[in-house]
């Protein structure tokens, strides 16, 4: 065997293992992309990585995840916020599950980057209480939000009617307290009243009464001004009133009596 013949019989498989080698490295992705307690597949179907994260322990979301994810599950954690921009990178994301987490609320840029390819945003069995009102405003998904303790005020009242592709999700918001103590434990579209103008109306109760309070504050001084400084006058006067005449002096009673 010439070496020529040697060199190509070790050439050949070495180029077939790295081409082998670069075909998975694209296809497949590597455990440094993969956040650590998750599992990264490849969906064939959706040309992305499916990353599923459910039951990690995971107390907030991953800050590194695969920037061609299609379906991500943080379900079943103990993630208790939502930071603004936090999926602001997953330009393909259609599906996200955070379901049955710590949630207690929902900032303006939550889901900002993820708003036009998002298809299904699952945030049900949550604490959610409050969220912007422009929380939803972008989102074309359909959301899920079940099972949380909504706190009925205006805010929401905005967030909701941002929803109005969402009417079987805003549908499922059950009061769980509210402005309207007589809406508590009722569906949230069943509230007819404009919580806005509520709590501007409110406010301006609170305005009109402390003003009220400082003007009577101002009366009541003049008032007690004015009587202390009568009181005072009177008895300054009876004061004068009760002092000896001054006796006249003796030129004086002879200048008189000249006079006369």
């Amino acid at each position: 065997m010439t070496l020529l013949d040697l060199w190509l019989s070790h050439s050949i498989p070495m180029c077939l293992l790295l081409q082998s080698l670069v075909l998975m490295a694209l296809c497949f992705p590597s455990a440094s992309m993969c956040p650590k307690g998750c599992i990264c597949q490849l969906d064939p179907h959706l040309h992305g990585l499916n990353v599923t994260c459910s039951q990690s322990r995971l107390k907030e979301i991953p800050p590194t995840l695969p920037v061609n994810t299609v379906l991500l599950r943080l379900d079943h954690n103990q993630i208790g916020a939502v930071p603004d921009q936090a999926f602001h990178g997953l330009r393909v994301l259609r599906e996200l599950n955070l379901s049955y987490n710590a949630v207690e609320t929902l900032g303006e840029g939550a889901f900002s980057g993820i708003e036009g390819t998002l298809q299904v945003l699952d945030l049900s069995h949550n604490r959610i209480t409050s969220v912007h009102k422009d929380a939803f405003a972008r989102l074309k998904a359909r959301v899920i939000v079940d099972d949380n303790p909504w706190h009925c005020d205006c805010a929401l009242q905005q967030a909701i009617s941002g929803m109005a592709h969402n009417h079987e999700a805003a549908a499922r918001v059950l009061c769980r307290s509210s402005e309207l103590h007589d809406q508590e434990g009722r569906p949230f579209l069943a509230v007819d009243t404009d919580l806005c103008n509520l709590a501007k109306r409110t406010t301006d109760y609170a305005m009109l009464v402390t003003m009220f309070g400082w003007f009577a504050m101002v009366i009541s001084y003049v008032v007690y001004y004015v009587r202390q400084n009568q009181e005072d006058a009177r008895r300054h006067l009876e004061y004068l009133k009760s002092l000896p005449s001054k006796p006249k002096k003796p030129d004086e009673a002879d200048d008189i009596s000249t006079v006369v």
